[in-house]
């Protein structure tokens, strides 16, 4: 016995990432890899949609860059939070989450933005056009997950991914209303 780490190991893939164990939850295996399939693109969007809003907190600029950079980071905590729910979803379906960003940036429909910082009403529109992208998939994938009979994975696409992605539209979309200025 002794106290020294072992290092340096490397082993076999358990668990190749397309493919569902099988798991006793009453759905069958072309459904469970049919919604991590979606799953797994959805995950891809989030992650890359959290990145976003980091993107645009570092580089919040203008009157409004404090409240800009809070909601930013608010916003992507809540999608970092999304990320974790649909990568436990995907392993509670038997499937493997995508984790790796450079397979993410492989099946993500998120656009790549600039390398570097654009003005702020670009960064808005960029993240709103995002969140629409992602909206429409999730949307897409929770009526077709509700037919298979995948109520848990059409729930959570309902009530935390359209919900929250709902909610920080509204948000974002307030900062590009332009109000007239009160007259002195």
């Amino acid at each position: 016995m002794t106290s020294q780490p072992r290092l340096h190991q490397h082993g076999p893939e358990v668990q190749a990432y397309g493919t569902v164990t099988q798991l006793p939850i009453a759905l069958a295996h072309d459904t469970r890899q049919y919604s991590c399939q979606r799953l797994n693109r959805l995950l891809a969007d989030t992650q890359f949609l959290y990145a976003l809003y980091k993107k645009h907190h570092w580089g919040a600029h203008g009157p409004t860059s404090y409240q800009l950079h809070l909601l930013f980071d608010k916003h992507a905590q809540e999608q970092l939070t999304l990320v974790d729910a649909l990568a436990e979803r995907v392993r509670m379906l038997g499937g493997v989450p995508v984790g790796d960003p450079r397979h993410a940036a492989e099946i993500t429909g998120v656009p790549r933005p600039p390398d570097g910082v654009e003005d702020v009403p670009a960064m808005l529109s960029r993240l709103l056009d995002a969140h629409e992208a992602v909206l429409a998939e999730a949307r897409d994938a929770a009526g077709r997950t509700a037919q298979l009979g995948d109520d848990g994975t059409q729930d959570l696409l309902v009530s935390q991914l359209i919900r929250t992605g709902e909610a920080q539209v509204w948000f974002l979309a307030e900062h590009l209303v332009v109000t007239p200025r009160p007259e002195a």
